[in-house]
């Protein structure tokens, strides 16, 4: 294994150390952009890390996932040390605070992947397709040992039949988490050697992750392939891999369905919940008829709380520090129908993938045979490990997070008028200097708070070539106005990608934070901007689910599979082109969602 930590990249690998940067609105942590790789895209990066990242958690972090990025590029043999000698930034970055991919590399990759283009690339990843500029041919994207090597990675993957690496990561995961009691009670210095420490691991795990998802895409890519060039279908391959089971993403919305049918089936807990959200959790704890009830939400809070919104950025609650989110969501199960039961769902879609895969059989003989059993194998057991691996990453983050906040805590107090939230506008190599005297840097801190405020009220270019604009340039939020002209009228048919089969109607509920579902439930369409595992839950009260962006490896892609609902993602500005109200059709097989009424009409 090449040892990627003792990689000279260039002269140019300092410069693309993240640092804090002059923005024209003030200083914020940044990069710069590779030379050799120049399109950045938020496609999946959009759903990681949605909001502005913190500096203390880049500056941390960023060494861990660089090496990573390189050293499984490297195991699949996609690249050499050489290929990446631009910089750390070949792979992504933070640009202007947000996070990026490097779409210009992910294309590299598919130009010397055997049986992969540049439009699957693309479309499997990233979700980029509709606003990527064209691919502008690069002779060293080409390496002929490179595909050799692709092609013997390719093959032990359809030939790998387990994954003991996810055992060994969960035992590497459970051993902080032991230590982890002992940790919070440490002096402060132990805290901060803990979040270095840490990172070892993170680097690990990370890896590991990212070479699992390379097999699940390249996997599922073939098996599509083999659909689309045997089976004249490539949607087929969408119904083979729904309803699998043992899905990490989706386990959660089943959990969170037993606790609303818990509430809807009792007329104590319904009138507690009928009182409104306030409180709540406060008043069902207060109540002896909702112990039960409190006992399995405890439980679940135990196993899932270290999910959430933006769960890889440690400064971030999650369902754990903010149990009065799951109880947003409890709230919105609790009325639902029980034909939107998850399990009800996954099982009809289960029953759908083996009738699919009875009729492949029957059509497929001989090489194609072979080729269709082992791709299809591949593409269900990397596909469930990749969410496995991604679960145990955001388990070890989660570690990471009550260890950071511990210390915020201590040394908020040491200031006035502090704020939790202040630790993470400290650089890493700031933090032994901040915790011997952490009101030093309070100017610092609220200069930083309020560049972040500013870059937070813009919206980042989703593609960009080169240097990423000014933001001072990107369109405020509050300025964005709704043009009514722009509204898909009726029998207009936006065009995305299939992510699960299946048609639905119903009316349009356009939600942009997933803490606000506000009435979603039977009979609507969640219209999404993106989803990360937070919006999961919102799932399985609506028919269908519609997002802007996001690659058929996505998470709206993978959990609607599971959950057994119609997924199109990729619809170019979903949530602005379909009105609140509006009746529509999705078709997840064909990434088709017509218009079939307006509300005013």
């Amino acid at each position: 294994m090449a040892q990627v930590n003792r990689l000279t990249y260039g002269s140019s690998m300092d410069n693309q150390y993240a640092q804090m940067v002059d923005l024209g609105l003030g200083e914020y942590i940044t990069q710069v952009p590779s030379t050799r790789y120049p399109v950045y895209t938020r496609g999946n990066a959009g759903e990681v890390w949605p909001e502005v990242a913190y500096p203390l958690t880049i500056t941390l972090t960023r060494k861990a996932g660089e090496i990573a990025s390189a050293q499984a590029a490297i195991n699949a043999g996609v690249i050499t040390p050489k290929d990446i000698k631009d910089g750390p930034t070949c792979f992504g970055g933070v640009f202007a605070g947000y996070m990026y991919l490097n779409l210009s590399f992910g294309r590299m990759i598919a130009i010397r992947t055997p049986g992969t283009t540049i439009e699957k690339s693309d479309a499997t990843y990233y979700g980029s397709e509709h606003e990527a500029p064209e691919y502008i041919p690069n002779k060293q994207d080409k390496s002929v040992i490179a595909s050799l090597r692709i092609l013997r990675y390719g093959w032990k993957m359809l030939h790998t039949s387990d994954l003991p690496v996810l055992a060994q990561d969960r035992n590497l995961v459970s051993q902080w988490q032991s230590r982890l009691p002992e940790i919070l009670d440490s002096p402060d210095e132990v805290l901060v050697e803990a979040m270095r420490e840490i990172m070892e691991p993170a680097n690990l795990l990370f890896t590991h992750h990212l070479d699992i998802t390379g097999q699940a895409g390249g996997a599922v890519q073939l098996l599509s392939t083999i659909c689309e060039e045997r089976l004249g279908d490539r949607s087929i391959a969408l119904t083979l891999l729904g309803g699998l089971g043992d899905v990490d993403s989706a386990e959660p919305s089943f959990a969170l369905w037993k606790l609303g049918r818990m509430a809807a089936n009792s007329n104590e807990l319904t009138s507690i919940f009928n009182a409104g959200l306030s409180d709540l959790d406060v008043r069902l704890r207060q109540s002896d008829i909702a112990q039960e009830f409190i006992e399995h939400f405890e439980n679940f809070l135990n196993v899932f709380g270290s999910r959430g919104p933006n769960e890889w950025e440690t400064a971030c609650e999650t369902w754990g520090t903010n149990p009065a989110s799951v109880l947003t969501l409890i709230d919105r199960m609790r009325l639902t129908d029980e034909q939107n039961s998850p399990s009800v769902r996954s099982q009809e879609l289960s029953k759908k993938r083996e009738e699919a895969t009875r009729n492949a059989r029957k059509e497929l003989k001989g090489l194609g045979s072979w080729l269709f059993e082992k791709a299809l194998h591949s593409s269900i057991l990397f596909s469930q490990a990749r969410e496995r691996s991604k679960t145990t990453i955001v388990d070890l983050i989660h570690v990471a997070r009550l260890i950071t906040r511990e210390l915020a805590i201590r040394t908020a107090e040491q200031r006035n008028n502090a704020e939790l939230i202040d630790l993470w506008f400290i650089l890493e190599n700031e933090l032994d200097e901040f915790i011997d005297n952490p009101a030093a840097f309070d100017e610092k801190i609220r200069e930083r708070k309020r560049v972040r405020g500013e870059l937070s009220n813009r919206i980042p270019p989703f593609i960009f070539e080169g240097q990423i604009p000014d933001p001072d340039t990107w369109p405020l939020r509050s300025e964005i106005k709704i043009n009514h002209n722009a509204h898909a009228h009726p029998g207009q048919i936006l065009k995305g990608y299939g992510g699960c089969p299946g048609v639905a109607e119903g009316t349009a509920k356009v939600i942009t934070d997933p803490s606000d579902p506000k009435d979603l439930g039977p009979g609507d369409i969640l219209i999404a901007p993106l989803t990360d595992p937070s919006w999961t839950p919102l799932f399985v009260p609506a028919e269908a689910v519609v997002v802007n962006v996001g690659g058929q490896m996505s998470h709206a892609v993978i959990v609607s599979r599971e959950l057994g609902m119609p997924c199109v993602v990729a619809v170019k500005d979903a949530t602005e082109i379909i009105q609140d109200g509006t009746r529509v059709r999705v078709n997840g097989s064909t990434g088709e969602i017509t218009i079939l009424e307006n509300p005013e009409s």
